[in-house]
């Protein structure tokens, strides 16, 4: 079939007994797929006998269905080009309404498609992507997988599974085997096959404030009841989570670098941590955020190891140290859960593309991920350096170091939503600080301005635009300028 949409054989369904002809329900079908979008104005349909073999159905059906659709201007032939829907459309088609569209985009605006912009969080150099060597390994190990036709295993290739188990335990002090690694489609992927595993609906869970937005809304989405924990320059209060929360069934962390503070689980936090989770026969899913791209030093170790790390569901991703688009996480089992989380990937997740994780997994063996790690803490070093300077230069001396960013604290009641959407349709991609707080009463506003993508050349011109923007705002909404507005 070409080009053929995959619609028409995987969606229709044919009442072979009712009232209406099956050429009738054929191009009933069609229609409704033209007018809800699945199939595109010049979009290429199936040949008649293509769809009738799959459908089961006679061609002269098909070749009826498709006649009507031609009678109502739907359609059009095209000689050998096949039959393809009209463009233009006949004004009686009905196009999705602007409120239909809304429903269908996505809800989380940190997800929004495009090359990554100057300021924006959680993606890694654009100039830095090893673009070259990743189209060759993806290369071969599409080659290599091409004549591979049976199942994949559940879990994750054994090759990927076998370099991340060698790599978190040189990276992150993880001891582990394989058949203790799942290979999930990123950190939400991985974080929904735990909270199915502990069976999280309706149970009470500590989570950091502030926290990722992201996350405590996958929790809320689950059912999980979030009790918001403060972070201090220790890390995660333990003391005060138990206090809060003294029957929660889990807690969510980011102990390498909290996001969005930076800061490092001390190791008398953790040490409690890992003794509540025990005494209360807890569970701490563990974020890996950006711990392994300490700018300064060497990382601590994952909580998943040594004493205690049978209470840590440890989840890692390569969103931010490779691309977004690679589209792989992973997560290590605590030998107490490991059953339940394989039973639960293997039957309710699904593993990334087989070719892909081939890739990743030669990345990792032959030692290119570490060298890049190396390369990107480097220009990360550097162009946080050149954020501040650049930021200093302008008078601005609030502006605080943390992680993969810098913290722009702006005036108590300040609306940085609104900051934020002036700024993106600029075409310059700051986060609003107040969202990753949960408790009101904590809040701050303020913007968090990703380093990766800030380059040397272009940082005073896009400095000097944002905090044209923040006076402007400023002025709207009546308020003073901020004290770190240049004049």
């Amino acid at each position: 079939m070409d080009n053929a949409p995959r619609w028409a054989i995987d969606n229709l369904e044919l009442d072979r007994v009712g009232p209406t002809t099956l050429a009738d329900q054929i191009a009933r079908h069609i229609e409704v797929a033209i007018s809800e979008g699945a199939l595109h104005p010049a979009g290429r349909l199936p040949s008649w006998r293509d769809l009738a073999a799959q459908l089961g159905v006679a061609r002269g059906t098909v070749k009826a269905a498709y006649e009507k659709l031609i009678d109502r201007q739907l359609l059009v032939t095209a000689g050998s080009a096949g039959t393809r829907v009209a463009n233009p459309l006949p004004p009686s088609v009905a196009p999705i309404t602007t409120s239909d569209a809304e429903l269908l985009q996505p809800p989380d605006a940190f997800y929004r498609s495009g090359d990554p912009l100057v300021f924006q969080m959680g993606v890694p150099a654009h100039d830095a992507f090893p673009g070259t060597l990743w189209a060759r390994l993806n290369r071969q190990a599409v080659q290599a997988t091409a004549l591979r036709t049976g199942h994949s295993d559940s879990r994750g290739t054994i090759e990927l599974r076998s370099a991340l188990a060698s790599h978190v335990a040189i990276a992150r002090g993880i001891e582990c085997s394989p058949d203790q690694v799942i290979v999930t489609g990123g950190f939400r992927a991985g974080l929904a096959i735990a909270l199915q595993t502990i069976d999280a609906k309706g149970k009470e869970a500590w989570v950091e404030d502030p926290s990722y937005p992201a996350t405590r809304l996958a929790l809320d989405l689950s059912g999980v009841r979030t009790v918001a924990v403060p972070v201090d320059d220790q890390g995660l209060v333990v003391s005060r989570g138990r206090k809060l929360a003294p029957r929660a069934a889990f807690a969510v962390v980011t102990p390498g670098q909290q996001a969005p503070s930076a800061v490092t689980l001390s190791p008398q936090r953790r040490t409690a941590l890992l003794r509540w989770a025990t005494e209360s026969d807890a569970w701490i899913i563990e974020d890996d955020y950006l711990a392994e791209l300490h700018l300064s030093g060497r990382p601590a170790n994952a909580l998943a190891s040594g004493a205690g790390a049978d209470r840590v569901i440890h989840l890692g991703t390569f969103s931010k140290t490779i691309s977004p688009m690679v589209g792989i996480g992973f997560l290590v089992a605590p030998m107490p859960l490991a059953r339940q989380l394989i039973d639960i990937a293997t039957w309710l997740g699904a593993p990334p593309n087989a070719a892909v994780q081939l890739a990743l997994a030669e990345f990792l063996r032959e030692g290119h991920y570490l060298r890049h790690l190396r390369r990107t803490r480097r220009l990360y070093s550097e162009r946080r350096r050149c954020l501040l300077e650049t930021l200093a230069t302008l008078g601005i001396d609030t502006a605080i170091p943390a992680a993969l960013s810098v913290v722009l604290p702006l005036p108590d009641g300040f609306d940085d939503l609104a900051l934020m959407n002036k700024a993106w349709a600029e075409g310059i991609k700051p986060a609003p600080l107040s969202p990753w707080f949960a408790d009101a009463k904590r809040t701050r506003s303020g913007l968090l301005l990703g380093v990766a993508n800030v380059l040397e050349r272009r940082a005073e011109h896009d400095c000097r635009q944002l905090l044209e923007m923040i006076g402007d705002l400023s002025k709207i909404a009546g308020q003073s300028s901020p004290p770190f507005v240049p004049a």
